[in-house]
């Protein structure tokens, strides 16, 4: 059989496979090394925790050791577990709630500049007023401790929502505007078609900020709050166990805040980059690191 020059292959396609199967071997080793770095980082800060409570005979009231810990853990799962979703339960509801009236908001103050000036200012105060300023108003005011906690936790969680959204919803190409003014389309159409979308990289942008936020609110609630018994999250299990000087209970509460919060983060992280990975350059550019 005699291979002809019409059946060599066209210039530059061995290297573009090369290229491409070189880019491929560097995103496997991006994606290992974001899993591996950190957790040998804080595999060998856990290692260095244990060694020094060992060495030193550090009394377990004082520092616990991982082990310690990771035994309260284990013991006082029901406990913390129920803690836990108690606290999900209000994160969730405030970002929920933060979510629905944050852009619902920010559609309202870009649509009309009277609006934008009466309501915004106020949306500002709440952010800038901490929390344990605001609360002693709310328990004077609401009677249910659920309805004390969720709305804490949603004015942490409110404004970075309202602003990223606001912030995109303003950001649409000015020229693109003018051309759907030029074509006659509605201000809803120019709002769907044109704003929304454009808007999203902020809306999820924001609402991974929200995401954290909202659990911070929640657990900095109950610690201002004070309650107590069954049916109370995470921060008054912190609140008890440091009463009782049960620090590794307090040691294995807090771990699973900080878990919470990362599963969070990076569920929300997850979302944001499977929505915009086929089309907005701040997700299509990972692959090309």
């Amino acid at each position: 059989m005699t291979i002809t020059a019409n059946d060599a292959p066209p210039p530059g396609v061995p290297a573009t496979r090369e290229a491409a199967a070189k880019l491929k071997r560097w995103q496997r080793l991006d994606a290992f090394l974001r899993i591996a770095l950190p957790t040998a980082v804080i595999a060998g800060l856990i290692c260095l925790w244990q060694d020094y409570v060992t060495t030193n005979n550090v009394p377990h009231y004082i520092l616990p050791s991982p082990a310690r810990v990771l035994d309260a853990l284990v013991e006082d799962r029901a406990m913390l577990f129920s803690g836990l979703v108690n606290t999900l339960i209000i994160t969730f509801g405030a970002l929920f709630l933060a979510v629905t009236l944050g852009v619902t908001i920010a559609i309202a103050l870009t649509q009309s500049r009277l609006v934008e000036y009466a309501i915004f200012p106020i949306a500002v105060v709440l952010q800038v007023t901490p929390i344990v300023a605001v609360f002693p108003l709310i328990n004077i005011y609401v009677e249910n401790i659920y309805a004390k906690l969720l709305l804490c936790a949603w004015i942490v969680a409110f404004f970075p929502i309202l602003s990223n959204t606001t912030l995109g919803l303003n950001s649409a190409d000015r020229n693109l505007r003018d051309l759907y003014k030029l074509y006659g389309a509605s201000r809803w159409q120019t709002l769907r078609y044109l704003q929304l979308p454009g808007a999203m990289p902020y809306f999820l942008g924001g609402l991974r900020i929200a995401g954290g936020l909202a659990l911070i609110g929640a657990v900095v609630a109950e610690f201002v709050a004070g309650s107590a018994g069954a049916g109370t999250g995470l921060a008054s299990r912190l609140i008890e166990a440091g009463y009782r000087l049960q620090i590794p209970r307090l040691f294995a509460a807090l771990f699973l805040i900080s878990l919470t919060g990362i599963v969070i983060y990076v569920t929300l992280a997850f979302i944001s980059s499977k929505l915009l990975s086929s089309w907005h350059e701040s997700a299509m550019s990972k692959g090309n690191r």
